[in-house]
């Protein structure tokens, strides 16, 4: 009976065209959207390479340290150059500051770096930071150097550590640190939570004052529990492939790029779907209405959890989290976005495992409480 009711649950549910669309092609419909509409910021955002002069005189061609560094941070092969770099005098330098080729120069004198801008900016900054940076690493060399060294002795101490140490900018964040990024995991925490339709609807066929195949399944010496687990399993099926067309879409067609995590994501995916899943069926298993109502409550229910998750809003879930923390605990779409959040912002996965932990939880507890309704109902005429 249980793989019956399995694939009689299935056929109903693909057949079900408003069902599919919703659960099935409004995601891709949404990423589409998501993508036009981002496509050009992200790309706006990002950082473009810095043009910058150095006057390449006596002290800069002699200073090794100096010299290194804006050439491994210009190297062309290197796809994460930060600077292009022309080499000239200190007259050609102005010239080309003077006619907004370049965001700025460097000069050295008496061992000291000298920048000159016209206008302050992102750019500026972060050539200022690399200098300093740069000047501070050689004041360290200079001080533990020994002061009877000449300083030819010292140029090729350092010169010696660059070669036999690799020094370079290590880049630890995730690879889709963008802010747009967020709006992508968003998206994925609704298509979980448009899961629950899919439960509803499969529970109902199972119940005898909806459905005329309910009265036979109620009437029959089945366990409510196989028809149950049978029914959610068809849900979830359906729920992988509206998943997997999804991440098959935005990452083959639309490049979306998940970072570093794509697998934690999946995880916490296919865990909200189930948990998505059965909040469908403790609805459909408690309300006695029609299709319609039902849908109504389960999508009012859902979407006043994406708001309280902030979804809607990070703003949102900020001030329940501080006010209300109990609410978002036993919240299902905060669990989700939280998830997601998580794998943005941190580092470790302490806070992404209790939030699988939790909706695992939240689905155990809501199927037993389904399975206990339907269990123990009765009807005095079916």
């Amino acid at each position: 009976m249980f793989l019956h009711n399995f694939k009689y649950t299935f056929k109903t549910l693909f057949r079900n065209r408003g069902l599919i669309f919703w659960t099935v092609a409004f995601p891709v419909i949404m990423a589409t959207f998501f993508h036009m509409a981002f496509a050009d910021i992200i790309e706006s955002d990002k950082l473009k390479v810095i043009d910058m002069a150095i006057v390449s005189n006596e002290e800069f061609e002699n200073n090794i340290l100096y010299k290194k560094t804006f050439t491994s941070l210009s190297d062309e092969k290197n796809k994460d150059r930060l600077f292009n770099i022309t080499y000239t005098s200190k007259d050609k330098a102005k010239k080309l500051l003077e006619d907004d080729k370049i965001e700025g120069y460097l000069e050295l004198k008496n061992n000291k770096p000298y920048l000159t801008f016209q206008a302050n900016g992102i750019n500026q900054t972060i050539i200022k930071y690399v200098v300093d940076e740069v000047h501070d690493t050689e004041k360290i060399f200079l001080m533990n150097a020994d002061l009877d060294n000449s300083l030819g002795t010292i140029s090729a101490d350092i010169e010696n550590y660059l070669n036999n140490n690799k020094v370079e900018l290590k880049n630890i964040a995730n690879s889709n640190l963008n802010y747009m990024m967020i709006e992508y995991y968003t998206l994925i925490a609704m298509t979980c939570l448009y899961a629950g339709c899919l439960g509803m609807v499969a529970i109902d066929n199972s119940l005898p004052y909806l459905k005329g195949n309910g009265k036979r399944i109620t009437v029959s010496p089945t366990k409510k529990i196989s028809i149950i687990l049978s029914s959610l399993l068809a849900g979830y099926i359906v729920q992988l492939i509206s998943l997997g067309l999804l991440f098959f879409y935005t990452i083959c067609i639309l490049n979306v790029d998940y970072g570093n995590h794509i697998g934690h994501i999946i995880l916490l995916s296919l865990v909200g779907s189930i948990a998505g899943i059965s909040l469908g069926v403790l609805v459909g298993a408690y309300i006695k209405a029609s299709d319609n109502v039902k849908s109504g409550i389960l999508i009012a229910i859902t979407m006043a959890g994406c708001f309280l998750a902030g979804i809607m809003g990070v703003g949102m879930k900020y001030v329940i989290d501080k006010n209300l923390p109990l609410l978002n605990k036993i919240n299902p779409a905060n669990m989700i976005t939280d998830g997601f959040y998580s794998l943005y912002y941190y580092t470790d996965f302490h806070r992404y495992w209790i939030d699988i932990i939790s909706l695992l939880i939240f689905t155990l507890i809501t199927i037993i409480l389904s399975c206990n309704k339907i269990g123990r109902a009765k009807y005095d005429s079916i």
